[in-house]
C-alpha cells in the first residue's frame, strides 16, 4: 500500500554549484510512504506524515545553504560549531561561507538537484516513521512559472528567524507594469540581471577588495560571513526584504520612465511577496 502527500510544503534555500556559484531555489516537496496497514487500516496517519515530514524539511532544508559534500571542488571544515565552506568555481574564482551548523546542510552528493536531494532525504526521513512504514520517497518540483523569474540569495541580519542566515534564497517570479500594462522587456531585463545573484546589503559589506566582496555580521544564531566574486553580487543600500527589493526595482525603473506610473510585484519564492508602485 502506498500513501502520498502531494505539495506537502515548499522549501526556500540556496545551494552551491561550482559552475553557477550560489543559487537561490524554491521547490515544492511531496512524500510517499509504502508499508503495511496497521490496526487502524492505515499505513500511517496523515497528521503524523505531515507534521514529521514538514518539520524535518523546515529544519534541514528550508532557509539553509545546501552543500554537495562529495564534490571535489568543495572543502568543508568543522570549527567550534560552525562550518567553513570553500568552493573553487569552474572559472577559478573562490566562494567562502562561514556559518553556524544549523544554517548549512551537507548533502552526500556531487551535485544539488531535485533527484539527488530527494534520494538523500529518504534515509533521513524513514527513521521518523512507525515500523509499519517500509520505504519513503521524497519528490521536489520547482514551481511552474509562466514568465520571467530569477534565482537570488541573501541574508537578513535583523531577522529573528531563519532569514538571518547569510546564504539562503529563493526562485522568484517578477511582474513589472508601466502605466498598468505589462512591461515584458523590462521584466526580462531584471530577471536576467538577477540570474543566480547574491543581493548584498552595503551595511553588511566589510571588504571590497579586487574582484571579491565579503559580507559579515553577527545575528541571534551566531556569526556569519560570505565572500564571493563581485560579478555574482548586486549591492543595495538597504536590507534585502522582499518589500525593499520591490521598492528598489521600482525606483530604478522609475528613473528610466519618470513620467510613467511604475508597479512591481516581486515574489519571494512561492505565492508570497510584495507590491510597490510609484
Amino acid at each position: 500500500m502506498l500513501l502520498f502527500v502531494d505539495q506537502l510544503t515548499n522549501v526556500d534555500f540556496s545551494y552551491l554549484d561550482p559552475e553557477r556559484g550560489l543559487v537561490g531555489e524554491t521547490w515544492l516537496a511531496g512524500v510517499e510512504l509504502e508499508g503495511a496497514l496497521d490496526d487502524q487500516g492505515m499505513v500511517c496517519d496523515f497528521g503524523i506524515v505531515k507534521a514529521k515530514s514538514r518539520r524535518w524539511l523546515d529544519d534541514t532544508i528550508d532557509h539553509c545553504l545546501l552543500v554537495p559534500a562529495e564534490h571535489p571542488a568543495i572543502a568543508i571544515v568543522d570549527v567550534n560549531g560552525n562550518y567553513e565552506i570553500t568552493m573553487t568555481l569552474t572559472s577559478g574564482e573562490t566562494l567562502f561561507c562561514k556559518a553556524p551548523k544549523q544554517a548549512i546542510t551537507l548533502v552526500a552528493t556531487h551535485h544539488i538537484n531535485e533527484a539527488s536531494v530527494g534520494e538523500w532525504c529518504v534515509s533521513q526521513l524513514l527513521k521518523l516513521y512507525p515500523a509499519s512504514v517500509k520505504s519513503v520517497a521524497v519528490s521536489f518540483v520547482p514551481e511552474a512559472i509562466d514568465g520571467p523569474y530569477y534565482h537570488y540569495s541573501h541574508g537578513l541580519r535583523k531577522h529573528d528567524g531563519n532569514c538571518q542566515r547569510i546564504a539562503h534564497g529563493h526562485r522568484s517570479k517578477l511582474e513589472v507594469k508601466i502605466d498598468d500594462k505589462a512591461a515584458v522587456e523590462v521584466t526580462a531585463e531584471w530577471a536576467e540581471r538577477w540570474r543566480d545573484i547574491y543581493i548584498g546589503s552595503t551595511p553588511d559589506l566589510i571588504n571590497d577588495s579586487g574582484d571579491q566582496y565579503t559580507f559579515a555580521y553577527t545575528a541571534a544564531q551566531g556569526d556569519f560571513s560570505l565572500s564571493l566574486p563581485k560579478r555574482l553580487c548586486y549591492l543595495i543600500d538597504t536590507d534585502s526584504t522582499v518589500e525593499l527589493i520591490a521598492s528598489h526595482i521600482v525606483l530604478q525603473i522609475k528613473s528610466r520612465f519618470p513620467e510613467n506610473r511604475v508597479s512591481v510585484r516581486a515574489y519571494e519564492g512561492l505565492a508570497k511577496g510584495a507590491v510597490c508602485s510609484l
